[in-house]
């Protein structure tokens, strides 16, 4: 077979990438260097090319601004990491075999994952709802600027972003916060405080899975915009004991540890730290218990803090007693003040055996300004199970004018991890209240009426579709859970008449298809 032309390769890119197939290494390319100019791309996209002839839509593009990328495949595009290229001209005509599994660190529902999802759901809108919070959602595509507050905070190197066709920076969401100090900033007065705000949204990190971490989850938000005080922070640790207590979690399963970042500020205040250096002190500190001490003491030597002040801080960080920390700071500064306010109002809330001071906790995001919280697993096998805390100064990062607010996040994943390790997952089957079936193919169109009059009454009915024997019918009601099975015969519905079997204890009755209810 002759070559083709540089022509033919231009006009016919259908026909020259069949061709690509026959001809020799030589030749595919000379076709690639005409279409890209860049030899350091052609290996990579020359080593998948046998996988990867269809169209890639924008997202598949999408990449994490993480240096580990050994799972993304590079195919060929324009300007800065991330962005996104027209799609190629070469589309691949025929059937090919697809890889069945969802991404890596993403997750399908079929119906019995999607039950319980919605069972997990509504726990967490009905715990909303009774502590008069109102519901909100945000774009999971965001801009990219959103997010890139602080140098050094993992979530920043996490991000699942690039560039549009319209050249702009977006991102997939990592989190919650930044959305809703964004829609606050949009409406402005028009909202008035305090706003009582909640969300359950998917959020998007490219990061090391463990158990309970994905890097696709969804997360319910609780935020509170308006209230100064720690009762605001108090109100929320009590939204999430009411959830456990709702779901079988006790505190003997589960506990708080709280903190707050002014703790940090009044001992780093000593040393005369910087703010800049505060943020970034927090963010190392974060890490403990996840990397050797060593590490930490380097890292906070690499911001250009003393040693006399980094023993100082690690010293403090080492405190589990409130009382001990009164006698370390004195109890005139806000830090201890605030936390013994919280520790006062969980007595009245009820939920004082959940809660225990640790001053080692400050959570890894810079925004955070005052106590702060996190929800963990006490056997110790599961990662943080959610988080939050006071973050005055969030909006001001956007633009805004700033406002007292507090909130947490609480991941979906490692909540079920832990019903699983506790034996305390739901058993939820599908229930159907009835199924209705035509015992002669001409009454199809009866049984597809019978069930029009019962789901316009508000009941659910599975309607049999085809021509099936009544075993087969049977065996589909079991399956289903079905509570009755409503048979459409020919004598009985020339008298307007429909068979009713109760499935549970095998009554039968005849009932005029008017009176179904």
């Amino acid at each position: 077979m002759a070559a083709a032309t540089p022509s033919l390769l231009i006009l016919h890119p259908r026909l020259s990438l069949f061709a690509a197939t026959l001809r020799p290494i030589s030749l595919i390319h000379h076709q690639f260097s005409l279409q890209s100019p860049n030899p350091s791309r052609l290996c990579a996209l020359f080593s998948h090319s046998k996988h990867h002839y269809s169209s890639i839509s924008p997202l598949a593009t999408a990449t994490p601004l993480s240096a580990d990328n050994s799972n993304v495949i590079e195919t060929p595009r324009a300007g800065r990491s991330g962005s996104v290229s027209s799609p190629p001209h070469q589309v691949a005509d025929y059937a090919q075999k697809i890889d069945v599994n969802p991404p890596k660190g993403t997750r399908d529902f079929p119906p019995e994952e999607m039950r319980l999802r919605n069972w997990l759901f509504d726990n967490f809108k009905e715990v909303s709802r009774l502590f008069g919070f109102e519901e909100v959602d945000y774009p999971v595509l965001e801009s990219e600027a959103l997010y890139i507050r602080k140098a050094g905070e993992e979530i920043r190197d996490q991000l699942y972003c690039f560039e549009d066709r319209g050249n702009r920076r977006v991102a997939l969401r990592p989190e919650l916060t930044p959305s809703l100090a964004r829609l606050v900033i949009q409406k402005g007065k028009s909202v008035p405080l305090p706003i009582k705000w909640f969300a359950v949204g998917q959020c998007w990190r490219y990061e090391r899975m463990t158990r309970g971490r994905r890097r696709e989850h969804y997360q319910w938000n609780m935020d509170i915009i308006g209230v100064p005080h720690v009762t605001g922070e108090a109100e929320l640790i009590s939204s999430i004991v009411t959830f456990f207590k709702r779901i079988g979690i006790t505190e003997k399963d589960v506990g708080f540890k709280i903190s707050s970042r002014k703790v940090l500020q009044e001992v780093l205040g000593f040393y005369s730290v910087p703010e800049p250096l505060f943020a970034k002190a927090c963010i190392i500190i974060d890490k403990m218990g996840k990397i050797p001490m060593e590490e930490i003491k380097k890292e906070l030597k690499s911001i250009e803090l003393s040693n006399e002040a980094i023993e100082d801080l690690l010293q403090v960080l080492s405190i589990k007693s409130l009382t001990e920390l009164e006698e370390k700071l004195g109890g005139a500064g806000e830090a201890v003040s605030e936390l013994k306010q919280l520790f006062s109002l969980a007595e009245n809330f009820g939920y004082s055996d959940w809660i225990q001071f640790d001053a080692s906790v400050v959570r890894g995001l810079a925004y955070y300004t005052g106590v702060v919280f996190e929800g963990f697993d006490r056997e110790g096998k599961l990662r943080a199970i959610c988080g939050g805390g006071r973050y005055d100064r969030l909006l001001s990062t956007f633009g805004g004018d700033d406002h007292p607010a507090c909130g947490f996040g609480f991941g979906d994943a490692v909540i079920i991890e832990l019903l699983k390790e506790r034996g305390l997952l739901p058993e939820l089957p599908l229930e159907v209240e009835n199924i209705v079936c035509a015992l002669d193919p001409n009454l199809q169109g009866a049984a597809a009426r019978v069930a029009s009059v019962l789901r316009g009454k508000g009941q659910c009915v599975d309607l049999v579709l085809e021509n099936k024997p009544l075993k087969w019918v049977f065996k589909r009601a079991a399956r289903i859970n079905a509570r009755r099975l409503i048979l459409v015969g020919s004598a009985e519905w020339e008298r307007g008449m429909v068979s009713v079997k109760i499935l549970g204890t095998g009554e039968q009755y005849e009932v005029d298809v008017g009176e179904l209810e």
